[in-house]
């Protein structure tokens, strides 16, 4: 039986692809924990997901989240121009569960998006100060008819 479970964190943001024949593709790593004797042994692990999964790993998720992968291994070999062989070992997903929050690009924009929102009250409220103070007309005669508005109400 070849079946994998994993729960660690991205070491980075997904990096999605769309291949020739239209799936698509999501590659990431996670990096997990191993606590024994009194020592911690780090592990890190590429994971491949494909088509509505990947698709939904690359929007979602982001660099340093908490996730829990199940899936298969699968070893891959090839050589390269030299004739060098080469082995690469990945965790074909088949199942990831998010299991911290909202990742941090979310709150990032959140926040930038608060600030502007605030930058562009502080403008509005400068502009009807300005405007109110009747510095349009430099005779101030704009003073003098928003005073005697009120008066004939």
């Amino acid at each position: 039986m070849n079946r994998v479970l994993l729960t660690g964190r991205l070491t980075r943001d997904p990096e999605l692809r769309t291949l020739a024949n239209g799936k698509p593709m999501a590659q990431f790593g996670i990096a997990t924990n191993d606590y024994r004797g009194g020592t911690e042994k780090t592990e890190y692990h590429n994971v491949v997901t494909w088509e509505r999964l990947a698709e939904i790993c690359g929007q979602y998720l982001g660099k340093g989240q908490l996730v829990a992968v199940e899936g298969r291994l699968q070893t891959r070999q090839w050589e390269d121009d030299r004739n060098v062989r080469h082995w690469k070992t990945e965790v074909i997903a088949s199942n990831v569960e998010m299991l911290s929050g909202r990742r941090k690009k979310d709150y990032a924009a959140e926040s930038a998006a608060e600030a502007l929102e605030a930058q562009g009250e502080a403008l509005e409220e400068r502009q009807a100060a300005t405007a109110g103070s009747g510095s349009g007309d430099p005779d101030g005669s704009d003073a003098v008819e928003e005073e005697a508005e009120p008066a004939a109400a």
